[in-house]
């Protein structure tokens, strides 16, 4: 069960993330978040890279949906050549 710790934001908005979350989280200088508003919450979500079998998962993932799409390869490499610029 998480341990309630408290902490206050400052005149420039920013506030603290006490000490013993940092260490549980392993949270260190420069760590990005998406913060989320709602009401009289307000969500910190740590943003970090996937692990190898998340990043494996969401690839699997985006090839079902291709696939039930009809992309084939050739359609991938296409639209990205039209993003580039280059026809």
């Amino acid at each position: 069960m998480a341990v309630l710790e408290t902490t206050r934001m400052s005149s420039k908005g920013q506030v603290v993330i006490p000490e013993a979350v940092r260490k549980r989280l392993g949270l260190k200088e420069g760590a990005q978040f998406v913060v989320v508003g709602e009401r009289d919450v307000v969500v910190l979500k740590a943003l970090g890279p996937p692990s190898m079998a998340e990043f494996d998962d969401l690839i699997a993932e985006a090839r079902r949906q291709a696939r039930r799409a009809g992309l084939k390869r050739s359609d991938i490499a296409a639209t990205v050549a039209r993003a580039r610029g280059r026809r």
